[in-house]
């Protein structure tokens, strides 16, 4: 018989059945003791996670099998809500290329996003001047791509990664990893795409439509392959087709950030989130088929990854991101012109912008007068409210705004980021507008369920039940943006 644990007494000259029921009740007693100070010994700690139980206390204890399950499912839902962010810019990239496969738009093919509805798939889009996307799978081989003179755009990776010096006209060549340039290549300008998918975009402001129509003609992109005979441009427009470039919810998140894992190569930067989402079944080269732990820690982290995007976007804790210090108004893109590269090493600066938006590029967040768009954002009142769709704002623009062609101010939905949806289809006013001025040459722009009287015109419909942001482009800002002399006001609540 193996040895007890505690001393086993014995009673001389006592009857077997006394020393039997004597020894049975200490064995009992002592098995009690024993197993009390087993649980004693086992110490608890409290954290945010809940209780975390150890068979000692925290330094010298083994965690119990509870808190060891316990602490693997919240580091996996840690890292997998961390992923969420860093991964915004794919999966938002690999959902608008989705998007507009949907309306027919292939490999090549130019999108053309035109009307109030058709803008409803893209992210913050403005709602003045015509979109026309390209999106390129450069597996099949390099891609030509035409720039016209006079637009605005560029090209860009499937991180939405910008490619550097795309913005000017030109006749360019894109490669993808691993291929040479060709020997007869002379004449283009060959760029380098570190991902198989890339897009370019165009945006025209060209107010003549004949101007605006010779330009959309000389937009091309066709395989290299066909260089001696270039395919005429397909162009396809979603025509009212109900389309969506917004990053999906819940479970499709991560099938989308699967696809761009599985067909795109792993950039240095990211190599420790590819292992960190190893434990959670995405991994390159092996399909992804999540057990029941898995995706309920990846539901649960989709929910409140999107969350901490949101409070990341809405609540921006960044260092120089005000306008003013007398406004709401912030810097929409934190990312400096000078060293646009730096943006994609910012984790929280590129997870807020590409939450609520798509594309970035230095001539997005200039540092000086040039052909440019600056954006400022603001998601506030005057009084630090949230703008609510079911209250009446005013906004005072003063005179002799900072652009040299024009400002606009849209509104945008929360929980799309795109137009704000109303039945009278109206998401922006701009100076190329016919706007009611003040005598000073000011304007009041209107942001509320009904018009106001004598200003329909300034006039913005907002919904009840919604949320909304606004934007505010200056279309080749000016000197007076930059030195901030120009006082823009905030939203003020009116009754």
């Amino acid at each position: 018989m193996a040895a007890l644990p505690f001393p086993v007494l014995r009673f001389g000259g006592m009857s077997n059945r006394v020393n039997m029921k004597a020894t049975s009740s200490l064995y009992l007693l002592g098995i009690a003791f024993f197993a009390s100070s087993i649980l004693a010994d086992n110490q608890a700690v409290n954290t945010r996670i809940g209780k975390l139980e150890f068979t000692h206390d925290f330094a010298n204890g083994y965690p119990t099998k509870d808190t060891v399950e316990k602490l693997y499912d919240e580091r996996d839902f840690q890292r997998a809500c961390q992923a969420y962010l860093w991964a915004i810019p794919a999966v938002s990239f690999t959902q608008w290329q989705l998007g507009q496969a949907s309306f027919g738009a292939g490999n090549g093919d130019i999108a053309a996003v035109l009307s109030y509805e058709d803008r409803l798939g893209i992210l913050t889009p403005n709602a003045t001047t015509p979109y026309y996307i390209v999106f390129g799978d450069l597996t099949v081989g390099p891609l030509v791509i035409d720039m016209p003179p006079n637009v605005r755009g560029g090209l860009s990776d499937a991180w939405q990664h910008a490619l550097p010096d795309t913005n000017n006209s030109a006749k360019y060549l894109v490669l993808g990893p691993g291929q040479e340039v060709p020997a007869d290549a002379a004449g283009f300008e060959v760029r380098r795409c570190p991902t198989f998918n890339m897009f370019v975009g165009i945006r025209i402001t060209a107010t003549d439509p004949k101007e605006a129509a010779a330009l959309l003609a000389q937009f091309r992109a066709y395989p290299y392959a066909q260089r001696a005979n270039p395919p005429s441009p397909k162009i396809v427009a979603p025509q009212g087709k109900k389309w969506t470039g917004m990053p999906p919810r819940g479970m499709e998140y991560w099938r989308r950030l699967d696809e761009v894992i599985q067909r795109e190569p792993i950039g240095e930067r990211d190599r420790f989130f590819h292992a960190m989402l190893k434990p959670l079944g995405i991994e390159k080269g092996k399909p992804f088929n999540p057990d029941a732990r898995q995706t309920k820690i990846l539901t649960d982290a989709a929910l409140v990854g999107e969350a901490m995007a949101k409070a990341n976007t809405f609540e921006r804790r960044f260092a120089g991101m005000m306008y003013r210090p007398d406004s709401h108004w912030h810097y929409a893109l934190a990312l400096d012109a000078d060293h646009p590269d730096a943006f994609w090493d910012l984790l929280d600066e590129r997870a807020a912008w590409f939450y609520e938006a798509v594309g970035a590029g230095p001539d997005m967040a200039p540092k000086r007068p040039g052909p440019s768009s600056a954006y400022l954002g603001t998601y506030k009142d005057k009084s630090g409210y949230w703008l609510d769709g079911a209250r009446s704002y005013k906004l005072h623009v003063p005179p002799n705004a900072p652009a040299k062609l024009f400002w606009s101010v849209t509104l945008y939905d929360v929980d799309t980021r795109s137009l704000l949806v109303n039945k009278q289809k109206i998401a922006d006013r701009s100076s190329r507008m016919n706007l009611k001025k003040n005598a000073d040459g000011s304007v009041d722009i209107y942001c509320s369920p009904t018009a106001p009287a004598g200003f329909e015109a300034n006039w913005i419909p907002t919904v009840a039940g919604k949320s909304w942001f606004a934007y505010f482009r200056f279309y080749e800002p000016t000197e007076t943006y930059f030195d901030k002399n120009w006082p823009l006001g905030d939203f003020e609540r009116i009754k």
